[in-house]
């Protein structure tokens, strides 16, 4: 990972354990899920399950639900109001997930959203952070 992109992703959001082994089988489609999961959580206005979807590290910065989503709605709005979104490139490195989101905004405008993905001791993965990209090129990994 670059060290540009670290701190960036440190920054942020998100994760539930997942209750299978999914992740250790496919960590790509168990990723988009995860991501899936929180995007609709924050669409829902629900900011325990959002908030679970955290990693360790992220729950230990935000140490509730609620600081956690306004953090999230002040400084993370592609991911807390998206209009449509998309998948883009997926990339494993160690115990860590990268995935590319491509998310049209209200607005009109494009962002791309990079999460990282850490693998927990349970191979289970949980969102450890967001990096939010101005466009949309799918060259944020």
């Amino acid at each position: 990972m670059s060290s540009r992109l670290a701190p960036m992703l440190l920054a942020l959001l998100l994760l539930a354990p997942l209750s299978s082994r999914a992740g250790a089988e496919d960590p790509e489609a168990t990723g988009r899920a995860i991501i899936s999961q929180q995007i609709q959580a924050f669409l829902d206005d629900d900011a325990a399950k959002a908030y679970s979807f955290a990693s360790p590290a992220i729950q230990n910065k935000f140490q509730n639900k609620d600081l956690f989503f306004t953090m999230v709605k002040k400084s993370y709005s592609p991911v807390y109001r998206p209009g449509n979104y998309a998948f883009g490139r997926s990339k494993i490195a160690g115990d860590y997930l990268l995935q590319e989101v491509i998310i049209s905004m209200p607005d009109g405008s494009d962002k791309t959203a990079v999460y990282q993905l850490q693998k927990q001791d349970d191979q289970s993965y949980r969102i450890n952070g967001v990096q939010i990209l101005d466009k949309a090129d799918s060259k944020g990994i």
